[in-house]
């Protein structure tokens, strides 16, 4: 019922792009010289939408999410393409703007949540400087609001754990710090790299609740970046699939999932556990996508995903397949498809 919920919405999405990535391109400087990590990115997102962003690790995901809010290091990355929030080219804006923009009309829920809170501030105060920042209210004000939004999280005890230093707490309540920092200000956009990583399932599903909650009352845009494909069906309305910096295939969830296009989504799907699966040796045998992710520094001629392609053709080799345009929302890269240049 809520992935029917989540596709009815995606389909009452109107025009109006809350945020519009075009032709994006994310070079780093390295000791083997310039790599391309994220390669001709496009993504838009409407007012309210959940778009889930799945792939291997080091596939550009995260990396996609930090250029939004222009977090990556200037000193060795470099930004090319269009990032445009509510009208607003974020690559375009000053300090003062984007300061504006950070954690109160766009927030992001790190993957690594220890090595993004400030170790020596205790997390109540580090909740509370948002709302000092962007809301105006004095900082006893601000540690109210944070107590609230720490129980909002489900931390026990709030009021005195908001006295707490993050090394105080274990890895799922810094979790959870970590999304009431991102939820304080109620954004518009939410950026949510991996967010429900180190929580156990019953917390998960407090959270992802919490998210939607705030989505239907603010219109929220959620932009979910997750390895787990049951969270991605539960939560969004519509996908995109990247490989090696590239997006591979977008389509609503729905679509997805009864008919995948590309071999590599059809590997992910097909590498998730199902129930009456047969046993091998007492153990179930899992679906597997054989190889590895290619090396930045070394991509393959033609297709990216060739070696490991069990339907790979010569011409997968030899030509670079295009973005195919499947349906209004639905499109693929891959020879098998047309693989238009």
């Amino acid at each position: 019922m809520a992935c029917v919920m989540l596709w009815i919405r995606g389909w009452a999405m109107n025009n109006n792009h809350l945020l519009s990535i075009q032709n994006l391109k994310i070079r780093f400087k390295s000791f083997e010289g310039v790599v391309l990590a994220v390669d001709g990115v496009d993504l838009n997102m409407a007012p309210g939408e959940t778009v889930g962003l799945v792939g291997e690790s080091g596939c550009g995901k995260s990396v996609t999410a930090l250029s939004i809010l222009r977090l990556l290091p200037k000193r060795s990355a470099r930004v090319e393409g269009s990032i445009t929030f509510a009208g607003k080219d974020l690559l375009e804006a000053n300090e003062e703007e984007l300061l504006n923009i950070r954690g109160n009309s766009v927030s992001m829920i790190f993957q690594e949540p220890m090595t993004s809170l400030n170790p020596v501030m205790t997390i109540g105060n580090q909740i509370a400087e948002a709302f000092v920042l962007h809301q105006n209210l004095t900082w006893n004000e601000a540690r109210k609001r944070a107590v609230e939004m720490l129980d909002q999280v489900q931390i026990p005890s709030p009021k005195s754990r908001s006295r707490d230093y993050p090394h105080n707490l274990s890895g799922g309540m810094r979790q959870r710090v970590m999304i009431a920092m991102a939820l304080s200000c109620q954004p518009k956009l939410l950026l949510a790299d991996e967010p429900t990583t180190a929580l156990d399932v019953t917390i998960q599903a407090q959270i992802m609740d919490l998210m939607l909650r705030l989505q239907d009352k603010l219109n929220t845009g959620i932009l979910l970046i997750t390895h787990d494909l049951g969270l991605i069906a539960e939560m969004v309305s519509r996908v995109i699939v990247m490989y090696a910096g590239q997006v591979v295939e977008e389509a609503l969830v729905l679509e997805l999932f009864d008919e995948p296009l590309h071999p590599y989504t059809r590997g992910l799907i097909g590498s998730v556990p199902k129930l009456g699966q047969k046993f091998i040796a007492g153990r179930k045998q899992l679906d597997e996508i054989k190889g590895i992710v290619p090396s930045l520094q070394n991509m393959p001629p033609g297709c990216r995903f060739n070696p490991r392609c069990p339907l790979v053709m010569r011409k997968c080799i030899e030509q670079t397949p295009g973005m195919v345009r499947i349906s209004s929302q639905r499109q693929v890269r891959c020879w098998l498809a047309g693989g238009a240049e």
